[in-house]
C-alpha cells in the first residue's frame, strides 16, 4: 500500500511549508524547532467543539448533551396531543360505529317486517303509513317474543361479506376496477359496473337464503345457525338440501333482475352521495364564528358530511327501487315452501305459494290483482328505518358537540 504522507512531512513543522492563504490569515505554523520565545501554549491550537466528538476539554459537554434553560423548550420535543385533539378523534370513531350500528342493526326489524310485506301477496292492509307499521310490528314482537324481528341478522352480514370477499377476489384475478379514480374514462366505469355485476351473481343464492330466513316465521323455525346460509346457498347452487317445490324458478331466471336491481341500487346511492356531499362542501361556512367553537365546527364539518351523503343516498336508493324489490323478492322467495307473519295482524302465520313465470309475469299479475300500489307494500317500515336513523345521527351530533365544548 503506497503511503499518503508527504515526504516533507515532518510532524508539527509540517505546518510550516504550508503557503496555503485560507490557513495563513487565521493561523502560524509553529514547532518546537521555532527560535521565537513565545508561550509554549500559544502553539496549541484549540479543535472545534464537533457535536459528538472526543475533541473536547476536560469538563466540557458537546452541546447536544446540553440541557436547555429552564422555561424554554427543545425544538425536538414533541408536546403531547390536546385533549381536544384526542376527543374529536374517538368521538369521529364513535360516530362512524353509531352509524353502522344503526344502519346493520337497529334498522333490521324494520327489514324484517319491510320483507315480509313485500312477499305477502294476501295482505289486504299494505302499510303505508308507520303507524300502521309500528302497530303490527308490536303485535308481532307480543305475541312471539322479541326474536321475532330480529331473525336472519347474521345471514345478512354473512351475505355482505361474501359480497365484499368476492369482488376483492374478482378484482385481484381480473383488470376489472374496484375503485375508480377522479381522472375515470367510460371504460373504466363499465369494467367497474361489470365487477359489480359479477359480484351480485355470486352472491346471489346466498341473499336468496337470508332473504328466506328473514321472512320466515319464528313460530315454525328451528333456530337456524350462522354458517346455515352458505349452506342453503351452495345447496341451492348443486340442487341440494332442503326440498322444494316445482313453482321454484332457477337461478339463471333470477340472475338479470337480481343482478339489474343490485347495479341500480350502487349507481344511484354512488350518484346521490357523491352530489350531497358536493352541494354541503360547498354551503358549508367558510368563516370562522366569533367565539371559540371553531375547533367544534371544523370537526362536524369534517365528520356528519359524508354520514349525511350516506344517509340520503341510502334512503334515495331504495325509494326508486322499492317496486323492482318487490317483485325480486317475490321471484326469490316462490317455490321454497315459505311460511311467513301475517301482516293484517301480527297474530297469525300464511303460506307463500305463487305461480309467477318471470319478471314480466309478476308485474302484470301484482297490478292486476293488487293495483300499482301494491308494489309499495310495507313503504311504511322504510319510514320508520330512516327515521330511526336520522334521530340517532341527530343525537350522536348533539352529544359530540356537546363533548367537545366542554373539553
Amino acid at each position: 500500500m503506497t503511503s499518503r504522507r508527504p515526504d516533507s512531512f515532518d510532524g508539527l513543522g509540517y505546518s510550516r511549508g504550508r503557503e496555503d492563504p485560507a490557513y495563513a490569515g487565521g493561523y502560524s505554523g509553529r514547532s518546537f524547532n521555532s527560535s521565537s520565545n513565545v508561550n509554549p501554549q500559544d502553539w496549541v491550537t484549540t479543535p472545534p467543539d464537533i457535536p459528538g466528538s472526543r475533541n473536547l476539554h476536560f469538563g466540557d459537554r458537546s452541546p447536544q448533551f446540553e440541557k436547555a434553560p429552564a422555561g424554554l423548550g427543545t425544538e425536538d420535543t414533541q408536546p403531547a396531543p390536546p385533549p381536544a385533539e384526542q376527543l374529536n378523534r374517538f368521538a369521529g370513531f364513535g360516530i362512524g360505529l353509531a352509524s353502522l350500528f344503526t344502519e346493520n342493526v337497529l334498522a333490521h326489524p324494520c327489514i324484517v317486517f319491510r320483507r315480509q310485506c313485500q312477499v305477502n301477496y294476501h295482505a289486504r292492509c299494505y302499510h303505508l303509513s308507520p303507524v300502521t307499521a309500528i302497530s303490527v310490528m308490536y303485535n308481532v314482537t307480543k305475541s312471539q317474543g322479541p326474536k321475532a324481528l330480529w331473525k336472519g341478522m347474521g345471514s345478512t352480514f354473512v351475505v355482505q361479506g361474501v359480497t365484499l370477499g368476492t369482488e376483492g377476489i374478482i378484482s385481484e384475478c381480473t383488470p376489472l376496477p374496484r375503485e375508480l379514480s377522479h381522472k375515470w374514462n367510460p371504460k373504466q366505469v363499465v369494467g367497474h359496473l361489470v365487477l359489480k355485476g359479477l359480484t351480485y351473481v355470486v352472491a346471489m343464492p346466498f341473499y336468496s337464503a337470508s332473504l328466506i330466513e328473514t321472512v320466515q316465521s319464528e313460530i315454525i323455525r328451528d333456530n337456524p345457525g350462522i354458517l346455515d346460509c352458505v349452506k342453503e346457498g351452495v345447496g341451492r347452487v348443486v340442487g341440494m338440501g332442503i326440498p322444494h317445490s316445482k313453482r321454484l324458478l332457477p337461478l339463471w331466471a333470477l340472475m338479470f333482475p337480481t343482478v339489474i336491481h343490485g347495479v341500480l341500487h350502487y349507481v344511484i346511492s354512488s350518484t346521490v352521495q357523491k352530489l350531497v356531499l358536493f352541494l354541503l362542501r360547498r354551503r358549508s361556512p367558510t368563516k370562522q364564528p366569533p367565539d371559540g367553537s371553531e375547533t367544534v365546527q371544523s370537526m362536524l364539518d369534517a365528520y356528519f358530511p359524508e354520514l349525511i351523503a350516506s344517509f340520503a343516498a341510502s334512503l334515495c336508493a331504495d325509494v326508486l327501487l322499492f317496486p323492482l324489490e318487490t317483485v325480486l323478492h317475490r321471484l326469490h322467495i316462490q317455490g321454497t315452501r315459505t311460511i311467513i307473519d301475517n301482516t293484517d295482524l301480527g297474530f297469525e302465520v300464511l303460506p307463500i305459494n305463487t305461480q309467477y313465470e318471470g319478471v314480466r309475469d309478476c308485474v302484470n299479475v301484482i297490478r292486476r290483482e293488487e293495483g300499482p300500489l301494491g308494489f309499495y307494500k310495507g313503504f311504511g317500515s322504510i319510514v320508520v328505518q330512516y327515521s330511526l336513523h336520522a334521530a340517532i345521527l341527530q343525537l350522536t351530533k348533539v352529544i359530540y358537540s356537546t363533548l367537545l365544548q366542554n373539553a
